[in-house]
């Protein structure tokens, strides 16, 4: 294990012990209220949802679970892989909104959800609810790749698409590679969590290699037709600052891995490389499934545009698990859906008409280690689907080191609101 991975694991035990505020042992819980809303996720969607139900309505109990005791956050992780952030930059605890909320944090898994029962089981007790907030992520569909599974494939083709050891993986590694050496970075079809992410990543690794290892180059192998986020920019960033290292394949799917010689194929050709960073398609997390929430294609989870109640009565669906319409799959997207489903959930209960939302999402990229560039949309509810307003948003005309200290602003506020 390399040091920064040691040094990390070390902070965030640190963080875990320091709390004060935690409940062990769900058996122990006592009820609050008659009402109690349970949110199973600590992300950007959860810690929101929870956060917001109690500043709008403090008469009802709320319960937020999550299996670690310290959140780490994907955004600017790419940063870390280039050796620019810290990843304990990136993680929060929940002590803060604890306290100043009255929430009741649990560190602990949920193995089942009753719904017959209202219940959310963990290995402590079961846990009633009137109503459940599920913000679980994603897991991958390894099943659609020959030779690939769960377990052994991300110890050698690390995805680091969610952050914490997978992240200090890619990173190590790619600080080790051999000279002139070659790394293979797959994209999946969309959707997938944060478009615009594996194309930041591109160039964040591009820029780190031009310094440590300028005979090295990226193979980019993405399975959609082109770059499926801010595309005139990256592309135009590619060609002025690292032309000649990146070399971007679109409609590129790679269907089969064969781990002991670090390849890929993708049905025309294999691949190898001395990194390889494969990026599996993706899927709503275990619990989605085990609720029973994951709609018909066995993906993703249906829900209302407006109150995200899922095809289960009294369970509500946020974040990158859900269908959210035109939304992207975002850490902004999801803080929006835990405000909007904190609101209309609250309006269903107290027995009033829930609001038809209005979302907006922002995101940034970095492409170099100080320009950035951000994107913006701003989203209505129109009959049964969530659409993009047009001429609402959009890209600016370039990258700049303006956009990049925005964008560092940007997440730091997004980290404080959703841990205070």
């Amino acid at each position: 294990m390399s040091t920064s991975r040691r040094s990390f694991l070390r902070s965030a035990a640190g963080l875990a012990l320091g709390g004060l505020s935690w409940r062990s042992r769900a058996e122990n819980l006592l009820p609050r209220s008659e009402r109690r809303v349970v949110v199973v996720g600590g992300g950007f969607g959860g810690a929101i949802a929870a956060k917001y139900l109690r500043l709008h309505d403090p008469s009802v109990d709320v319960v937020l679970i999550d299996r670690k005791t310290t959140y780490i956050a994907c955004p600017f992780t790419n940063r870390v892989i280039a050796g620019l952030r810290d990843l304990a930059e990136n993680t929060v605890g929940y002590d803060e909104l604890a306290a100043r909320h009255q929430i009741t944090v649990l560190p602990t898994e949920v193995t089942a959800v009753d719904t017959a029962a209202k219940q959310v089981v963990t290995p402590g007790g079961a846990i009633n609810y009137t109503r459940l907030v599920l913000s679980p992520g994603i897991d991958f569909r390894y099943d659609e790749i020959d030779g690939a599974d769960p377990a052994r494939t991300p110890e050698i083709m690390p995805h680091a698409w969610q952050a914490g050891e997978q992240t200090l993986l890619l990173r190590s590694q790619l600080a080790a590679m051999r000279s002139g050496g070659t790394v293979v970075m797959s994209i999946p079809l969309a959707p997938f969590r944060c478009p615009p992410g594996p194309y930041e990543r591109v160039s964040l690794m591009a820029w780190y290699l031009k310094r440590t290892n300028p005979k090295s180059k990226i193979i980019v192998l993405d399975a959609n037709p082109d770059i499926a986020a801010k595309a005139r920019l990256f592309r135009a960033a590619w060609q002025q600052m690292y032309k000649g290292m990146v070399d971007y394949r679109p409609a590129q799917k790679v269907t089969r891995v064969i781990l002991e010689r670090r390849a890929v194929d993708t049905g025309a050709e294999t691949i190898r490389g001395d990194v390889v960073n494969l990026i599996p398609p993706q899927k709503a997390a275990p619990l989605a499934f085990q609720a029973g929430v994951v709609g018909d294609d066995g993906k993703w989870c249906p829900v209302s545009q407006i109150t995200f109640e899922s095809r289960v009565p009294g369970i509500h669906v946020i974040g990158d698990s859900c269908i959210a319409g035109a939304m992207p799959k975002s850490a902004f997207s999801a803080n929006s859906q835990g405000k909007v489903v904190a609101l209309n959930m609250l309006a269903v209960m107290n027995g009033r008409e829930p609001d038809a939302p209005a979302h907006v999402n922002v995101c940034y990229s970095y492409v170099n280690d100080r320009e950035a560039m951000s994107v913006a949309g701003l989203y209505r509810v129109l009959g049964d689907n969530t659409v993009f307003v047009p001429q609402a948003g959009g890209l600016p005309t370039s990258y700049t080191e303006l956009e990049g200290i925005q964008a560092a602003s940007w997440f730091n506020n997004m980290l404080r609101e959703m841990s205070s």
